[in-house]
């Protein structure tokens, strides 16, 4: 729909975002890191990694260009806070279920953490009626943290050894 429908909303000098920086990683983590080596569970596995990362190509293009549509900052905002929410939700199920799903949580809280800087500008930004601009101080930090080719293979793995620390030999997971 972006070559066709929609090609005049395509901006291809500021979209260049390397899909296969996410896509590698996320097809190899899903075959190393999955409940069982079976088509589905892979499968399942990579859609939750890859919804761990699909907002990056969005966070990408807000810090290259410094601006964004109020739309699109209130959109990305409510993302951020589901997810959060969803956070909450795990906690609580922990508390009462004695239920932990570690692919889950560790990709959502990967998640979160690539909406923080994002939580951050909105904020200081759009809830005080200004725009989110390019010569923002903050910007720069939020654009020097999305530059995380090397860095999210580390953060998954060091998210995977804290959520290893939590779990112990009477806690459920999904396929228990």
């Amino acid at each position: 729909m972006i070559y066709g429908k929609f090609r005049k909303t395509f901006d291809s000098e500021n979209d260049t975002f390397r899909l296969e920086f996410l896509l590698v990683p996320v097809i190899g983590l899903s075959f190393l890191e999955n409940y069982s080596f079976t088509p589905l569970e892979i499968l399942w596995t990579f859609s939750i990694y890859l919804e761990s990362v699909a907002i990056l190509p969005q966070l990408f293009m807000i810090s290259k260009t410094g601006e964004a549509e109020t739309i699109t900052t209130h959109y990305l905002f409510f993302l951020g806070l589901y997810r959060a929410l969803y956070l909450a939700n795990w906690i609580r199920r922990y508390q009462t279920e004695n239920f932990y799903d570690q692919i889950a949580v560790v990709s959502g809280v990967v998640q979160t953490i690539f909406y923080c800087d994002f939580f951050y500008l909105y904020v200081t930004k759009v809830l005080k009626g200004k725009e989110i601009k390019s010569s923002s101080a903050n910007l720069r930090v939020f654009r020097d943290r999305l530059h995380l080719n090397k860095d999210i293979k580390e953060t998954i793995s060091t998210f995977s050894l804290a959520a290893n620390t939590l779990t112990g030999s009477n806690v459920k997971t999904r396929n228990a």
